[in-house]
């Protein structure tokens, strides 16, 4: 059993995360500040003796606590929000950043950073590979994001090159499932929930524009593997489904799994959207001996019986 600190624990995919760790044996301690998170993603493990949960903002420090593992998943990830707060996203990603990065320092911790697909910006690359330094514009309304989690990454390097952190990134592409925000603004939600309530599917663009979607708990069983295995300080691995779909195979699949066949809506591309996301997992399943599980039919299941109770 080991101690375990996890920051944006009350959000998304960090709530996913505390609650495997949990199961595992771990002693979980999350941080949030809730500007995105929310309780109700963690009140079933309310009353769990190795939990804990802590309400504070990364860029004012992180609290005293005994960790060896730190995931650092606190930052604004969709476009709906982050755009809302650039300021505040670009702290997370630098003044945040290095309040982990010292906490690790000082813990001895070995960290793992929830990096993004985002670093590859719109990629002439196809599909991205590690080594892809990505096509990003530095000027522009995904800039606080994209940017920040890319000077995030830089910061990890330093800190390993000068102090020796024990750091990983993950590439995380897009992740999709159970206690995603309605308000999320980001396909998966958007289709959904418009589908349940028997609206027109909003697409932008032409809709030939692809994502590889992910589910959660594939995506939580990756980031254990990459904070647990020995000798990986210093790798960046993608994380994600190489599973490629437009988004008019997309709206689709929800379709078929709603069970309506709804009219589409489609609307201009936001500034910057990428056309394609794919990712190069070959360096996942040779390092980790991961590659994702749940099919597309099985995950969207899930997630539709989820936002069921929420439309």
């Amino acid at each position: 059993m080991s101690k375990v600190l996890v920051t944006g624990g009350a959000g998304f995919i960090g709530s996913h995360l505390c609650e495997r760790l949990l199961r595992e044996g771990h002693e979980v301690t999350a941080v949030d500040n809730l500007a995105t998170g929310s309780m109700e993603n963690l009140q079933h493990l309310e009353g769990n003796a190795c939990f804990k949960f802590v309400n504070q903002d990364i860029t004012r420090g992180l609290p005293d606590v005994p960790a060896s593992l730190v995931f650092n998943m606190a930052c604004r990830a969709s476009p709906i929000h982050y755009q809302r707060a650039p300021v505040e996203t670009l702290q997370v990603c630098s003044v945040g950043m290095e309040n982990v990065l010292m906490f690790s320092k000082e813990k001895g911790a070995r960290l793992v950073q929830a990096s993004t697909s985002e670093v590859y910006g719109d990629p002439l690359e196809h599909p991205q590979k590690e080594t892809y330094w990505g096509h990003v514009n530095s000027y522009g309304p995904r800039s606080c994001y994209d940017e920040g989690k890319r000077f995030a990454e830089a910061l990890c390097y330093s800190h390993r090159q000068v102090f020796g952190t024990d750091v990983r990134l993950a590439r995380i592409f897009n992740t999709y499932g159970p206690r995603m925000a309605l308000n999320d603004g980001r396909v998966v939600p958007a289709f959904v929930s418009q589908a349940l309530r028997g609206e027109p599917l909003t697409v932008f663009g032409d809709g030939s524009q692809s994502r590889s979607f992910c589910f959660v708990s594939d995506l939580v069983e990756g980031l254990i593997r990459l904070g647990q295995k020995e000798g990986l300080s210093g790798e960046v691995v993608n994380l994600g489904n190489p599973h490629e779909f437009t988004m008019l195979e997309f709206a689709q699949a929800v379709q078929k799994e709603v069970g309506s066949a709804l009219p589409l809506v489609h609307k201009p591309l936001p500034g910057d959207d990428p056309r394609q996301r794919q990712p190069d997992i070959s360096k996942a399943k040779a390092l980790l001996g991961w590659e994702p599980r749940v099919q597309l039919e099985e995950g969207l299941r899930e997630t539709v019986a989820y936002f069921k109770s929420r439309v």
